[in-house]
Formats: C-alpha cells, sequence, structure tokens
C-alpha cells in the first residue's frame, strides 16, 4: 500500500478527514464508539496499517492497550513507563518515530505479534495524547496514540506525525473521559460489583454531567437482569426516559414497554388499569379488558409516581411481584403474567411508610436497585447540552432556520434554578423558538422568570466599566461563534477592523479556536 504524505496535493484528504474525526466529537455519539470510529478514519484516510489507542492507568502506573483497528485482534497487554517504544513515549511526552520497525532493538511487538515481512516493511509513528491543564495538575498524559503505515522518507513521517499530534489533541477531552471510565471499572471490581458498559448512551438522553454518566453506568448494571428499579427523583427530571432506556437495555427490548400514570387516574380507576376487568363487573365494563400487566407480558411495566397508589392497588401490586399471577376485577381466573417492573415516584416512600400510607413489604419488593436522578440544578453541565437540544428539535418542529442561543441568554439558561427541571427547561426553548424571529435566541425570547438581576451584565456589584467590558466580551463570543472562531469574518460582522478583535481577544483571553466547530445537538428521532 502506498504511503500518502500529507502536503498541498492531497491537503483537501486531510482536511476531510480532520471534519470526519470532528463529527465523531460530538455529544451524541458514544464515548467509545467516537474513538473505535476515529481510528477506522485514519486507517481509511490515510492508509495505516493498524493503529491503537493507549491509556494511563494512574494505579499500575502503565499504558493498557484499550482500543484498536486493524487486520488482527491484539494481545491484552500493558506497557510500563520506559517499556518499549511506547513506553519511552509515555515517559518523556515526546513522539517518537520508527523509520523500520524491525531495526529498532527497543521495539517490543508484543500486542499484534507482526510477521518478519511486515516489522520490515512498516514503520512506526507514536505520539503522546496530552491535557495540558486538567483540574489544576498542569500538563498530563492520558495515553499514547500509535500507527503502523508503509515505510515512506523520514520527510514523510514527520508529516504524518505532525498530523497525528493534532489528532491527538483533538481526541483529548474524550480520552481523559474514557480514563476516568476505566478506573470506577476497576473500582467496580475491586468490590466484586458488574462492570457497565462505558459505551451505553442512549441517544434521547443527552447529557454531560459526570452524575448522570453515573445513572448510566447503573442503568447498563441491572438492565440485562430482570431485577425491580425504583427510579427516584424530583418531577422533571427525565425519569420515564430513564425507564425506557432500561427496557431497550434489556433482553425484552423487543417486547412492549407499558406505562402507567399512578397520579392521573382516580383511585377506582387504577385497579382497573393494573389488572383489567371482566364484562359486567361494575358498572360501565360492557367488555372484557387486559390490564397493563398482561399487556406488558414478558415485556417490561414502567408505574409512574408508585406512591400515588391506593393501600388496596398497593397489596395487589405486591402480589402480582411476588406470585407472577394476577386476576382481572370481577373475575376468580389466575393468570400468570412474565413482567418487569420499572418504578418512579418523586415522593419521599420513608416518610409515607411512616405515615401508613405505603406498604413497608411493598418498598423492599421495589427497591431491589434504587437510581437517584439528581435535579437539573445540581448537574448544570447539563443545562446547554440539553438547550441545544430542544433548540435543534423545536427548530425542525416549527420550521424556524435558528442556529445558536447568545451567549447572554446562555449565562441566564445556566444561572437559572430550574424548578421544574429539564421539563421546563425544554417548554422554555419552545417558547423561545416560537418567539424568536431571527436565527439567533436572544434573552429577550425566554421568559421573565430568567430575567434576573443576578444574571444581568448590568448586576449592581459591577462597576460601570466591569459592566461595560462583560458586555463587550459577551460580543465578541457572539461574533466569534456565529464565525465558528474566524477572527477576520468576525471583525466583519462587528464591522471594526482586525486589529481591535484581535487586541480585545488577547485582552479578555478569549481563545477562538474553542468555537471552529459548534457541538450540534442530538437529533429527536
Amino acid at each position: 500500500m502506498p504511503s500518502r504524505a500529507v502536503t498541498l496535493d492531497n491537503l483537501s484528504l486531510c482536511l476531510d478527514t480532520l471534519k470526519e474525526i470532528l463529527d465523531q466529537m460530538q455529544p451524541d455519539v458514544h464515548l467509545e464508539t467516537s474513538l473505535k470510529s476515529v481510528l477506522q478514519v485514519l486507517s481509511h484516510n490515510l492508509g495505516y496499517v493498524r493503529n491503537f489507542l493507549a491509556i494511563y492507568d494512574s494505579e499500575t502506573h502503565s499504558l493498557k492497550l484499550s482500543l484498536t483497528h486493524g487486520p488482527q485482534k491484539p494481545t491484552q497487554v500493558s506497557y510500563g513507563e520506559g517499556q518499549g517504544v511506547t513506553g519511552q513515549v509515555l515517559s518523556t511526552g515526546e513522539p517518537i518515530i520508527v523509520p523500520v520497525i524491525g531495526e529498532h532493538p527497543e521495539f517490543l511487538n508484543w500486542a499484534f505479534g507482526r510477521s518478519k515481512e511486515e516489522m520490515a516493511s512498516l514503520a512506526f509513528v507514536s505520539v503522546p495524547v496530552v491535557h495540558e491543564e486538567r483540574e489544576g495538575r498542569g500538563r498530563e498524559i492520558l495515553g499514547v496514540l500509535s500507527v503502523d503505515l508503509p515505510m515512506a522518507p523520514m520527510q514523510v513521517l514527520q508529516t504524518h506525525c505532525r498530523f497525528l499530534e493534532v489528532v491527538a489533541r483533538i481526541i483529548a477531552h474524550r480520552v481523559a473521559r474514557l480514563q476516568e471510565d476505566m478506573a470506577r471499572q476497576q473500582h467496580l471490581m475491586a468490590q466484586g460489583l458488574a462492570i457497565y458498559d462505558a459505551g451505553f448512551s442512549p441517544k434521547n438522553i443527552v447529557h454531560a454531567s459526570k452524575s448522570m454518566r453515573l445513572v448510566l453506568q447503573q442503568i447498563s448494571q441491572v438492565a440485562p437482569s430482570r431485577a425491580t428499579v425504583l427510579l427516584r427523583g424530583e418531577s422533571g427530571t427525565g425519569k420515564e426516559l430513564l425507564a425506557e432506556a432500561i427496557h431497550m437495555a434489556s433482553p425484552r427490548a423487543g417486547k412492549p414497554l407499558i406505562r402507567l400514570n399512578c397520579a392521573a387516574l382516580p383511585a377506582e380507576l387504577v385497579e382497573s388499569e393494573l389488572f383489567g376487568h371482566e364484562k359486567g363487573a361494575f358498572t360501565g365494563a360492557v367488555q372484557n379488558k387486559k390490564g397493563r400487566f398482561e399487556l406488558a407480558h414478558q415485556g417490561t411495566l414502567f408505574l409512574d409516581e408508585i406512591g400515588e397508589l391506593s393501600l388496596d392497588a398497593q397489596a395487589k401490586v405486591l402480589r402480582a411481584i411476588q406470585e407472577k399471577e394476577i386476576q382481572r376485577l370481577g373475575s376468580e381466573q389466575t393468570i400468570i403474567v412474565d413482567t418487569r417492573l420499572v418504578c418512579a415516584t418523586n415522593r419521599q416512600l420513608e416518610d409515607l411508610i411512616a405515615a401508613g400510607q405505603f406498604r413497608e413489604d411493598l418498598f423492599y419488593r421495589i427497591n431491589v436497585f434504587p437510581i437517584y436522578v439528581q435535579p437539573l440544578r445540581e448537574r448544570r453541565e447539563d443545562i446547554l447540552p440539553l438547550a441545544e437540544h430542544f433548540l435543534n428539535t423545536f427548530s425542525k418542529e416549527y420550521g424556524r432556520e435558528i442556529r445558536r442561543i447568545s451567549t447572554p441568554a446562555l449565562d441566564l439558561l445556566t444561572q437559572y434554578h430550574w424548578p421544574g427541571n429539564a421539563r421546563e427547561l425544554r417548554n422554555c426553548l419552545e417558547r423561545a423558538v416560537l418567539l424568536c424571529t431571527e436565527e439567533v435566541i436572544r434573552t429577550y425570547h425566554l421568559p421573565p422568570t430568567l430575567q434576573t438581576a443576578e444574571s444581568s451584565a448590568t448586576d449592581t456589584d459591577l462597576s460601570f466599566g466591569e459592566a461595560v467590558a462583560k458586555f463587550e466580551q459577551e460580543i465578541i463570543v457572539d461574533a466569534l461563534k456565529k464565525a465558528r472562531g474566524n477572527m477576520l469574518q468576525t471583525a466583519r460582522d462587528l464591522r471594526i477592523s482586525y486589529r481591535i478583535v484581535n487586541y480585545k481577544i488577547k485582552k479578555y483571553g478569549i481563545d477562538p479556536k474553542k468555537f471552529t466547530t459548534r457541538p450540534v445537538a442530538p437529533q429527536s428521532k
């Protein structure tokens, strides 16, 4: 396979490759899936024979082979600091180019068992994946990205090396997350717990916070079982979406997911909805009707607001769970049901038990695997991804060409306390899309409840000069976002000189590179 030099002759190939890699860095792409796709893109576009990503394990102070792409399955190996070429990259933090693999005395050839022919015909390039400033710890090596490629002149190999260093910078954030996930897996193993799927991230659940990643990790652990799950948290936090994720990740995914909001029906109708009824069982029962337990046979039944069930209904639910059988109202016939139960509540069931309003034995039956969902105000990292997602959804639904949310509007969204959680945020963005007649959501498109003094650029705690400076920064950042980080276009849009834009960016410490691509929200299916 001929080597493809990264020169002006194929600059478009390099740019296309970078674009494909950036596409894989979007928030709706699973963590491991995105990194595996990056390796695949590199091999396909640049002719690499194989490539791999080794992640640094701080517990063992070694690199562990984590993700690979190539013609053969690798052996699971690890490299200590200074061990082989890969270990030397870890210890020095500098890239290494091996012109001919077979001629390098310290090339270990552990992972892939390359043949003598390959060793004599392939070169090797290895670069560090570095996080420059992570939690105040300065420069930190997260892992090593390495490729096998056909032999080529040193100048060509150096070009590939520089290109891979760029790629390593692009993927560093995702590699950091993968490193964290690997550490959690080791912690779970040490406690004798099941290992979660680090790439598990349902597309309809938009998140960026660690607390939601933990929730999804718990879901990936419990979903394959038939254990009853209790989702706890305030209204509007997305418990129904999580119940759907549990069902879709379970062996019952091909069977029905049946829902019932226990608070939405009068107490006298809930039992009929749950267990069904026979014709003539009560006034208005003009025909036989299957209940939700029957409809969910071999599938999943989601009982939302289970704390609202009457004590009589609770007793029958308990029997259905214990005996796996039900009786329709007005019938003495027993019906066997195989139903996996997922429950949700926004109430403190322990307080209801103390007050005699909830059965303690039922609580222990449904509390087999509790999952707590934090309110949105406690996971503010999720606000902006959710806002982008809702903006994308409603712009398409209402046929609006709205491209983004202005920086001042984003500030209002992130500083608001969201008592209604994600549901309130969703309604807020739907209203804004309906009101907006331009390409950008502004602060005046948001509800009055968000227009607080604390989030205003003219906060009385600021001096006049500070307020002007803050407003000036917001305008520049807003323009940079619109221009995708292009400073020349930013100057044109603001109708000022490039020199002034450059001066202001340096003055306020703004990094234009942050705006070269804008994250695309996951599309609603």
